[in-house]
């Protein structure tokens, strides 16, 4: 085995690392497995139809271009399934462009983040095709993938990380993908979707559902790459288009944790880490994906670095914080974990949004719009050192609620809602309550 630069065993036997990377077509198909033949026999199955459908209304969500809803292609449902299953078998299928949905950026007035809104009949396509693909493509995709996968979660990433700086690994290469998503290469990834579906007119319809376009503004804008927007299928592309990325970097020892196009390096030594960062950028080059420069670095965990909204780092003081409810034994130089600033600004926007005096609710149904955004939030960060935060955040909502009650209608909120009403009567979720009382902290 030849050596990389940073010292570790290549993959490659012949030639060393730097003469050339593995081919495309090598990558994605590793473990031997099969080709899939005959594939859009199977998609257009008037059962997986049905799936496909019940999925896509369970889902919700405004229609496309086309202006239909859900609640009207379900009054049409039996021709609408059986005009799909027709046009799939006989191969006339030809997806719409998605409708445009510009949103603002938090954090720059005046730009707008354009989301992309498939029809429905389009929607039910890409799911049908989804159920499919994806027990093909499942068993291939890497371990350091964690994103859009069944059995993994951004916590199951974000412990593996934790672990593996524990253990040492304390040089952290902090990367940031450029417009991944809209701007994956649409030949290569089709080159290997292919590499495990053989079936054409598989292949055809994806590149029709990648080259659909997009619809705003009273026009039609191409799209010549970029997975499509809006799309249940898009995730899962973008596994594809990295899983060589994803082996690559682990065959030849670096441990690399991936979620989507969000990922981290953890390395021993500040030369391992610039030796891991070469690799990647040329692995991901030859994929057609650009690095941010600006966005990326390498940076010691004393520094700190933030990754799927967590800010990791390692403490230079003392940790002040009630031993019986996050962690024994704080010490100085603790690892600790805690909500990024900008997830924290985004939260109480949120919750501003929804306890605007002009809000027409009353102070139960306020609260039964708030709670499913403090409990999932609170669910998220709960393992983190987060109880000050917590307090901080509990009082500020209680003060949000009293606030509404005495603009809205005019009676004194705090006398009338004590807290003691609100967290019991009312059934606030209370952020600090969701803290579990641990022997040992993980995040």
């Amino acid at each position: 085995m030849s050596k990389d630069e940073g010292g570790r065993n290549s993959s490659f036997s012949e030639k060393p690392v730097r003469s050339r990377l593995r081919r495309l077509v090598d990558w994605i198909n590793l473990t031997g497995a099969k080709k899939v033949h005959s594939l859009i026999d199977k998609v257009y199955k008037r059962k997986n139809l049905e799936m496909a459908w019940e999925k896509v209304k369970a889902n919700r969500g405004s229609g496309g271009v086309d202006g239909q809803s859900l609640e009207a292609f379900e009054a049409q449902l039996e021709q609408q399934l059986e005009r799909l299953q027709r046009e799939l078998k006989e191969d006339t299928y030809q997806p719409l462009p998605v409708r445009q949905h510009p949103i603002p950026k938090r954090d720059k007035p005046g730009e707008y983040r354009v989301l992309g809104i498939p029809a429905i009949y389009d929607r039910v396509c890409q799911q049908a095709l989804l159920n499919r693909l994806e027990p093909i493509f499942e068993p291939i995709f890497d371990d350091a993938s964690f994103g859009y996968r069944r059995g993994r979660s951004p916590k199951d990433a974000l412990r593996k990380v934790w672990q593996e700086i524990q253990s040492g690994s304390e040089w952290i290469v902090d990367a940031d993908l450029r417009d991944f998503f809209g701007s994956a290469d649409h030949e290569k990834l089709l080159a290997l979707v292919a590499q495990r579906v053989a079936d054409c007119r598989v292949l055809r319809l994806i590149g029709a559902m990648l080259k659909a376009g997009s619809y705003g503004r009273g026009r039609l804008y191409p799209t010549e790459r970029g997975t499509p927007q809006g799309s249940v299928v898009s995730p899962l592309l973008s596994n594809i288009l990295l899983t060589p990325f994803d082996r690559e970097m682990r065959l030849r020892g670096y441990q690399l944790s991936r979620f989507a196009d969000d990922w981290v390096i953890t390395c021993k030594s500040a030369a391992e880490a610039r030796a891991a960062l070469e690799v990647a950028r040329r692995i991901l080059k030859q994929l057609g994906v650009e690095l941010h420069s600006q966005k990326t670095r390498i940076v010691h965990v004393r520094y700190g670095f933030e990754f799927l909204g967590y800010k990791i780092k390692r403490g230079e003081k003392k940790l002040y914080l009630p031993e019986n409810k996050i962690r024994s034994h704080v010490r100085t130089g603790a690892l600790y974990a805690y909500p990024k600033e900008k997830t924290i600004r985004r939260f109480m926007d949120q919750v501003r949004q929804r306890t605007k005096r002009k809000v027409p609710l009353t102070t139960q149904e306020l609260i039964e719009e708030l709670n499913p955004l403090l409990r999932g939030w609170g669910e998220y960060y709960k393992r983190a050192h987060v109880r000050r935060l917590f307090h901080r955040l509990d009082a500020w909502i209680v003060h949000r609620l009293w606030s509404h009650r005495y603009k809205r209608w005019r009676t004194c909120g705090w006398k009338q809602l004590p807290e003691t009403t609100l967290y019991g009567e009312y059934g606030l979720v209370n952020l600090v309550g969701l803290i579990p009382s641990l022997a040992s902290h993980q995040v």
